[in-house]
């Protein structure tokens, strides 16, 4: 991975930026919305710039976007407030772009999402819109969201089942997960779970977690009653997914379909999780209402990836990725 990148960083609101990678000085009409994961941040997940790089001869140009949840802001963040930060880039990016090619709101933007970011990706278009206000959650002003011409999911794994894996490996774990799920059963949505505990669990030890986003991503009443952050578990039911994928189209915020990228060796997903079931599982959901809203052609499997495909799988992606946005700027 190299170690500088040139672009452009963008304040597309208070407080929030993103970074354009870009080695050219000329604008480019398309342009891809990279969002990361828990404690992820820019030069955090390595084939960001490889894409970058992949993109530099298409009209495409890449932005990380930098949340309020990155790096250790995700403790105490959520995803209605993540997604209506994305939104607000959308609207910023498409006005830039309309400024500086004179595309006239023919430039695409397609969101791409990380292991939560996939969340937040699935979150913004199945959830309502606006984003209720919550007195549990700040930083949530109601904005509405714009519609987006294309979404990516990827490494798109449980939280929850990552989690409950870590204690299962340790009684030290396990004991730490039942305390966290006591904390936060009783006390305030924003008091702080201990820290010495968390980190037990499989979080960053480093990063202070409240208790309404430690339940959201444990969800231990699912998968009867799956928190918000619980999208990609295995063994949800089919109506949960119906009430996630299924609502893609009803909400009408993809104008094309949408990709999931699921990492073949991906160290974080269950083990003896059915990859190609769970992501027709998926597939099925979303093309429910009968307008498709799966994209068979650039989803699958990642051969031999890891969780953020360091290395093997990432020539495969890319290509896929290029394939799909190639498609979207039709």
């Amino acid at each position: 991975m190299d170690v500088s990148y040139p672009g452009t960083l963008h304040n597309y609101a208070p407080r929030l930026v993103a970074f354009e990678f870009n080695s050219s000085s000329t604008s480019k009409p398309h342009s891809l919305l990279f969002i990361g994961g828990l404690t992820d941040g820019l030069y955090t997940v390595p084939y960001v710039q490889e894409i970058a790089k992949a993109l530099e001869p298409t009209e495409w140009t890449i932005f990380h976007l930098h949340l309020s949840s990155t790096y250790g802001g995700w403790g105490i963040g959520s995803l209605d407030r993540d997604v209506e930060e994305i939104g607000q880039c959308v609207d910023y990016v498409r006005n830039l772009k309309q400024k500086t090619t004179g595309s006239n709101g023919a430039g695409k933007v397609v969101i791409m999402g990380h292991s939560t970011g996939s969340q937040d990706v699935l979150h913004y278009l199945h959830s309502a819109n606006p984003s209720p206000r919550n007195p549990d959650v700040d930083g949530v002003h109601g904005l509405a969201r714009p519609a987006v011409d294309g979404a990516i999911m990827q490494a798109p794994v449980s939280d929850r089942e990552s989690m409950l894996q870590t204690t299962k490996e340790s009684s030290e774990a396990r004991e730490a997960y039942d305390k966290l799920v006591r904390f936060a059963r009783e006390q305030p949505a924003r008091a702080i779970c201990p820290i010495e505990l968390s980190g037990l669990v499989g979080m960053d030890p480093a990063t202070p977690v409240n208790a309404r986003r430690f339940w959201s991503l444990a969800s231990p009443e699912s998968p009867k009653k799956p928190s918000e952050d619980d999208l990609f578990s295995s063994d949800l039911t089919d109506e949960r997914l119906g009430e996630t994928f299924g609502q893609i189209a009803a909400r009408g915020l993809l104008r094309t379909t949408l990709v999931a990228l699921y990492s073949g060796n991906d160290e974080y997903a269950p083990a003896g999780v059915d990859k190609k079931a769970l992501l027709e599982r998926w597939k099925r959901a979303a093309n429910a209402g009968g307008e498709k809203k799966w994209d068979d052609e650039a989803s699958g499997i990642i051969p031999g990836a890891s969780h953020n495909v360091q290395d093997e799988g990432q020539a495969w992606m890319i290509k896929r990725i290029l394939s799909y946005l190639n498609r979207v700027a039709l």
